[in-house]
């Protein structure tokens, strides 16, 4: 009699030639351009693919895959480097990119739509509030100065609020780190069982509450979800047949208050499965260059660019040329800003 053939797991796929993190990542940042080509163009979130029937917009959807992804890989990075180089690591991974992108948005994209004349949008002290704004506390609907006026959403970035759930969640794994919390697996799994109550309490508590509390507890959960994963990596299998089961039960459970919580976890495994499981993994897809960062950063601006030269187009009319300039302007902020800093990042953790 053969042995039951053993499942594959996560660490099975880690130790995988090949992965789908680079394509998924790229993916993900392409769907919430998709889905905000419909709300820049009507003003209403709810005009979003998915948001009524699932609750949730295209976008969050990839919005909470990329929290998932981002848990997985943070947790192994800190893991594996230590608090010094993760601090350097994750700092020349965000900032650079965000930084050009909010001097390119300011400054050359507002200078040129902006009403004003150039020396009144310069001198502009709300011009000055939204780089800092932008830079220090995410602010998304932070306006500039005679730009996008007439749009029906008139902020410029619209997608940087996430980088600061994001940022506390890489504080969150350094404070784990320091504290000795990623060693004990038990008392993080405490913790996730905890956010899980909380999402399924509110629910029946308050399921028409804040927006800003369900977000609070939807992106840390998630993130939350995918270090989780690599921390018990030897245990949880990857199956796309497992996969498609999970999505099922999630869609039967759309009317109970243990919706959102199923999703988002099911959510945080499927985006793994998908990046790690072998039946996939033996087909090395990953794109020449990581646009994924460039692509959800400048994809907003872009399309509120297009939104105010051509008010009467359509959404569908506008979002070809608006996702050809994206992916271009993504390239130039890969080559000559994220890719330089994670050259920097290679030369200063080789430092004995």
């Amino acid at each position: 009699m053969k042995p039951a053939a053993r499942f594959a797991s996560v660490a099975d796929g880690l130790s995988a030639r090949h992965n789908h993190f680079g394509l998924l990542r790229l993916l993900l940042a392409l769907a919430v351009v998709v889905s905000h080509a419909l709300s820049v163009t009507t003003g209403r979130v709810e005009d979003e693919p998915l948001a009524l029937s699932t609750g949730f917009t295209l976008g969050e959807h990839a919005v909470n895959g990329f929290f998932a992804v981002s848990g997985f890989l943070v947790t192994m990075s800190y893991e594996q480097r230590g608090w010094r180089d993760y601090v350097i690591a994750r700092s020349l991974r965000i900032a650079p990119g965000l930084i050009a992108a909010t001097l390119v948005v300011s400054l050359l994209l507002g200078s040129a739509l902006t009403r004003l004349d150039l020396s009144a949008y310069l001198s502009d002290p709300r011009l000055w509030r939204f780089i800092s704004g932008t830079l220090t506390s995410f602010k998304s609907a932070a306006p500039l100065p005679g730009v996008f006026e007439d749009n029906p959403l008139p902020f410029p970035m619209g997608t940087v609020w996430t980088l600061k759930y994001e940022t506390l969640c890489y504080l969150g794994v350094l404070v784990a780190g320091l504290s000795g919390l990623l060693l004990q697996r038990r008392l993080a799994l405490a913790i996730w069982v905890a956010l899980v109550v909380a999402t399924v309490a509110r629910e029946v508590v308050a399921p028409d509450g804040p927006k800003g509390v369900e977000t609070a507890l939807r992106l840390p959960l998630l993130f939350l979800t995918g270090g989780l994963i690599y921390l018990w990596r030897e245990r949880v299998p990857l199956s796309l047949a497992g996969l498609g089961v999970a999505l099922v039960v999630t869609a039967l459970l759309l009317p109970t208050p243990f919706y959102k919580a199923a999703l988002y976890l099911v959510t945080a495994w499927g985006v793994l499965v998908l990046a790690l499981a072998p039946a996939l993994a033996r087909w090395h897809s990953d794109p020449p260059a990581d646009l994924s960062y460039g692509v959800y950063l400048y994809g907003w601006p872009v399309q509120q660019a297009f939104v105010a030269v051509f008010p009467a187009a359509g959404a569908f009319l506008l979002f070809w040329p608006g996702l050809a300039v994206t992916l271009t302007v993504a390239a130039l902020s890969w080559y000559f800003v994220e890719k330089p800093a994670l050259g920097l990042k290679r030369r200063l953790l080789a430092r004995p």
